[in-house]
């Protein structure tokens, strides 16, 4: 190793812990959005917040939840009335398919209960490690690295990955210099500031705690 590779891991690791400190400061509440009672209802809520707001899946869920009140009801009930009833989250005929088509996985080859392994979760058709990883942290204590848009666009203007959209890669990164037990927090902790001040198009540098030590990579423009 040399002298340089030393000092920007000195760096990196240094920044970490900045920002790890601060976020937990600056979110001690964050949490999961999505509302459910199992760790089958979050992962339907999952699959439902893809390109979709918490507060829309949110509205969609109780009725739908009382209307299939089990894995099997979903895995047994119609494609098109699954389509009907989650028609205002977008892309329904897609989500309507990995509800269905997953809910019979996991009765046909699990008994009915989601299974509580990244492995085994990533098989069930329509679930990614993103949604894997929302199940595994939030319904199961299991420390996931959850990989969205907010998580990726941060990591890279943290310099913690020196990928973007490639969410597998991103993950990868993460996992490697964030604790696992602070995982599932982290990710919760980096999507509320994403939200609130690291927007996509023009982040609000001036009102950022982390703004003295973040290297802002990739940001062009900023409030």
């Amino acid at each position: 190793m040399t002298q340089k590779t030393s000092t920007k891991q000195e760096e990196l690791k240094k920044r970490v812990g900045q920002v790890l400190r601060s976020l937990k400061k600056e979110y001690p509440d964050a949490h999961c959005a999505l509302i459910y009672n199992n760790p089958f209802q979050l992962l339907i809520a999952t699959i439902l917040s893809a390109q979709c707001t918490d507060v829309r899946v949110n509205k969609v869920t109780p009725g739908l939840f009382k209307k299939y009140p089990t894995v099997k009801a979903f895995a047994e009930a119609p494609l098109t009335d699954i389509e009907e009833a989650v028609k205002s989250t977008g892309f329904y005929r897609n989500k309507a398919k990995s509800i269905k088509f997953c809910s019979r996985d996991i009765l046909e080859l699990h008994g009915g209960e989601v299974p509580n392994e990244l492995e085994k979760l990533v098989k069930l058709r329509g679930v990614g490690r993103k949604t894997a990883n929302v199940v595994l942290g939030n319904a199961f204590n299991i420390p996931g690295m959850v990989v969205d848009t907010h998580i990726g666009r941060l990591s890279y203007r943290f310099g913690f990955s020196k990928y973007n959209k490639e969410a597998v890669k991103v993950e990868q990164d993460l996992m490697k210099i964030i604790p696992k037990p602070r995982w599932t927090q982290f990710c919760h902790e980096m999507i509320y500031h994403g939200r609130a001040l690291c927007e996509a198009r023009t982040p609000k540098c001036t009102q950022c705690p982390m703004q003295k030590f973040c290297p802002k990579i990739g940001v062009t423009r900023s409030s």
